[in-house]
């Protein structure tokens, strides 16, 4: 099988999901790997590096798209990608795409088989890690008086007292946040839905950590004593109402700092996506940033690790097959979202009204002994395309 890793385009985009030691392993496995020149640069990875590992470089994406059976990059196709899909061409990357319509309907279109990559991680992405770690580093900057806001020092000086911070959700996102920022001497509160979450945090804590279940009662509570709000919830995207509004915000004194490290529209009204290049900007006093890839911005650590994560998968579709590797792994068949022009993902179903059809089923895996694994979000559609209308 010929293995291609495509350059990322996306503004402020520098990881890579592939290393030259990926790439090492997938050619030891008698594949060819195609890698596009400059794909690994702006992550450390030089275009050398690869060729010692055994890549051929390739020039552009169009040649990248013609050649390769099997592509990779970390974000989503954009539209200029399109019409450079190749029917039956597999496919993996962050698709993210019930917030994608158009994406998706290029997928279709062309009847590729794509993986998104966010929903194949059995023990959480590793750009989750990445994104909580190094946004509460963010959040800290942006707290600088030179950034806008009130100037206070993490742990506190003799005799001037630490930030309080409130961390919403106790997941990758928010552990990974909370491990920095406790290790920095921050005052932190955690907020989730799950009293097991919060418990496992206290003990990991030594009690040292503050935990509340997780309400916009509570929320309100706490917003006029908190110097840095952290939003690493993952809020359903049918949702239209906000865990902190407006008002809530108003009530945070002047210089307070809100990151949003999930990104979701919803969680926060004041909420913007913002970009690398202009992070921040100032809403009712208070300090938003809302970068959209802060992985990107520790691109050389955050891509070791995503792609050793996702190497198995690779050589899993590439030795055995879609089919024998989506029987294998729960999380990988779960993250199937198209496959020859049929629809195969769930939130993308429901909350964009488009038939679709469980992975299982078009695999031919119904009735086989498979790897469970949990839906990839809580919503469900019941919109499903009949198996016997499924021509492939």
């Amino acid at each position: 099988m010929v293995f291609g890793l495509l350059k990322d385009i996306k503004n402020g985009e520098y990881r890579v999901i592939a290393t030259p030691s990926e790439i090492a392993s997938i050619v030891a496995d008698g594949h060819t790997a195609l890698v596009q020149k400059g794909a690994g640069e702006k992550a450390g990875f030089e275009d050398e590096e690869y060729v010692r590992a055994g890549a051929e470089l390739v020039d552009t994406a169009e040649e990248m798209y013609a050649r390769s059976d099997f592509l990779t990059k970390v974000k989503e196709f954009e539209p200029c990608e399109f019409d450079l899909l190749r029917e039956n061409q597999i496919v993996f990357t962050c698709i993210h795409p019930a917030a994608h319509p158009e994406e998706v309907q290029a997928l279709l279109n062309k009847k590729v088989i794509a993986f998104t990559a966010e929903d194949s991680h059995r023990y959480g992405s590793p750009n989750c890690e990445a994104a909580g770690k190094q946004g509460a580093l963010m959040g800290l900057e942006s707290m600088l008086s030179i950034n806008g806001g009130k100037g206070k020092f993490v742990s506190g000086l003799g005799g001037a007292p630490g930030m309080k911070v409130l961390i919403l959700g106790g997941g990758v996102v928010g552990q990974a946040a909370l491990s920095v920022l406790h290790a920095l001497g921050a005052w932190v509160t955690v907020m989730d839905i799950n009293i097991g979450t919060l418990r496992s945090i206290s003990r990991q804590y030594h009690e040292q950590v503050n935990t509340m279940i997780s309400t916009k009662e509570n929320i309100a509570k706490l917003l006029p004593e908190t110097d840095m709000v952290l939003n690493c919830v993952k809020w359903p995207k049918n949702r239209t109402d906000h865990l902190i509004d407006r008002a809530m915000v108003k009530t945070m004194s002047k210089g307070s700092v809100i990151v949003d490290i999930s990104n979701d529209v919803g969680v926060i009204e004041t909420f913007h996506e913002t970009t690398h290049e202009n992070p921040r900007y100032i809403e009712e006093g208070v300090v938003h940033y809302c970068v959209s890839n802060i992985p990107g911005a520790i691109a050389n650590s955050t891509s070791v690790a995503y792609a050793a994560s996702v190497l198995p998968h690779f050589r899993s579709i590439m030795n055995q097959g879609v089919a024998a590797a989506c029987a294998k792994d729960g999380f990988l068949r779960r993250s199937l979202t198209a496959y020859k022009g049929y629809l195969t993902h769930e939130e993308t179903s429901a909350l964009q009204g488009r038939p679709w059809i469980r992975p299982e089923d078009i695999l031919g895996l119904t009735g086989q002994n498979i790897d469970p694994a949990p839906p990839a979000t809580v919503t469900r559609s019941e919109n499903f395309i009949p198996l016997e209308d499924v021509k492939l």
